[in-house]
């Protein structure tokens, strides 16, 4: 007899699918109190930007060239690109790294694991449930930065049109589609972070060790692009296209360096990803 029409027997009605359903796991993250605290850290980063403008008065390009950070409090939209900017290298990374590493290996360090899986909570509905909502929340941080940054930038600087480094402005409107577009392009660029964390949560029983290791790693990649005796093999590292999405931010908008980030991210992370599915299947779960 078939271990499926075993569990029938025993649970009729059974289906694997509605097993762990998304909106559970999900009021289950939201009251982690490292998602309160990640998006509290996100939240006030648009105000120590506008406090350390008022301290030290208006930010000063360096050799007098215009770039986003001097732009800064010409409007509210322009703070929003400017928290964008400051934050895309690392700290948009960081709750990436944290809800897709801590997916898996916390529950297997609180020994929870084996006890889903035996609800029977199928192992492959059991990853896609914990990688749909880390992207998901992942994607919210992404959205609450810039968002608090336009309504603090307006109350401090003013409702006005983009003001864009290499001079001219954009109307209001077109300023937010851009905008919106930078976010999407920074999250699919950070699709490859998140797959290395989940990869690494299904591997480790500490979620510290999942978090860590996809944020160095992340970090080892940006000193390599730095190195540019590697020349062109740069273009396969995701951190070579980080700000690509600079080009969105022109008056006439640039596709070419959008779409090369994008590709390699979306590439790496469906290898990772592949990995994770693979290697979670055939893993004795003893924790």
């Amino acid at each position: 007899m078939s271990s499926l029409s075993q569990v029938t027997e025993v649970a009729p009605g059974y289906r694997a699918r509605h097993t762990l359903p998304l909106r559970v796991e999900a009021v289950r993250q939201l009251r982690r109190r490292r998602t309160l605290v990640m998006g509290l850290v996100l939240a006030l980063l648009p105000f120590v930007l506008v406090i350390a403008f008022a301290i030290g008065g208006a930010p000063e390009g360096r050799e007098d060239r215009v770039t986003l950070m001097t732009t800064a409090t010409a409007s509210g939209a322009n703070l929003a690109a400017t928290a964008l900017f400051v934050s895309a290298a690392f700290l948009l990374v960081v709750p990436v790294a944290l809800f897709c590493g801590d997916t898996v290996a916390s529950e297997a360090s609180w020994s929870s694991l084996r006890y889903l899986l035996a609800a029977p909570v199928p192992r492959a509905r059991l990853l896609v449930s914990k990688l749909a909502v880390a992207l998901v929340f992942s994607a919210a941080a992404m959205v609450l930065l810039p968002l608090v940054a336009l309504a603090v930038g307006t109350v401090a600087y003013g409702w006005g049109p983009l003001r864009m480094p290499t001079g001219g402005e954009l109307p209001v409107g077109d300023a937010l589609v851009r905008l919106a577009l930078v976010v999407l392009y920074i999250f699919l660029s950070q699709l490859v972070t998140a797959a290395l964390a989940f990869w690494l949560s299904t591997v480790t029983d500490a979620p510290l060790g999942a978090v860590g290791g996809a944020v160095g790693l992340t970090i080892v990649g940006n000193v390599l692009d730095a190195v540019t005796a590697l020349g062109s093999w740069r273009d396969f590292l995701p951190a070579h296209w980080q700000f690509a999405w600079a080009d969105a931010l022109q008056p006439h908008m640039e596709w070419g360096g959008m779409v090369k980030g994008v590709s390699v991210s979306v590439a790496y992370a469906l290898v990772l990803v592949a990995f994770a599915f693979r290697g979670f299947g055939r893993k004795d779960v003893v924790s």
